[in-house]
C-alpha cells in the first residue's frame, strides 16, 4: 500500500463525512455532490483494494488486513443505498458515518501494513 494514497483516499473520506453532516445538519437530503463524493470515495478505495490485495501476503495479520480491505469496499455501497432510502436529514447522517467508517478504516489497514 502506498501511504500517499491511503493519506488521500483518508482525507476524502473524512471530507465526505464533514459535507453530509453538515448536510445533515442543515435539515437537506442527499445532493448530487455527496453522491459524486461518495462514488469517489469507492472509485479510490476499490484502486486500494486491487493495490493492496495481491501483496496481502507481506503483512503479519492477514487475515485482519483482508478482512478491513473487503470491508471498506462494502461500506460506501451500503451507506448509499440506506442514505437513498431516506429522505430525511438522517440520510446524509448515514452516509457521513459510513464515510468515517471507510476513512478510519484505512487508516487502520495503513497501521497493519505498516507493521510487516
Amino acid at each position: 500500500m502506498f501511504s500517499a494514497f491511503s493519506g488521500w483516499v483518508i482525507g476524502a473520506a473524512l471530507l465526505l463525512a464533514v459535507v453530509s453532516l453538515v448536510t445533515a445538519i442543515r435539515n437537506r437530503p442527499m445532493g448530487v455532490v455527496i453522491l459524486a463524493g461518495l462514488v469517489l470515495v469507492e472509485v479510490a478505495l476499490v484502486v486500494q483494494a486491487a493495490i493492496a490485495l495481491p501483496r496481502a501476503g507481506e503483512v503479519t495479520e492477514q487475515a485482519t488486513f483482508v478482512g478491513y480491505l473487503l470491508g471498506t469496499i462494502v461500506i460506501p455501497p451500503a451507506a448509499l443505498w440506506w442514505g437513498r432510502a431516506e429522505r430525511t436529514r438522517w440520510g446524509p447522517a448515514v452516509i457521513a458515518v459510513g464515510a468515517f467508517t471507510a476513512g478510519v478504516m484505512t487508516g487502520r489497514l495503513l497501521q497493519i501494513w505498516n507493521m510487516a
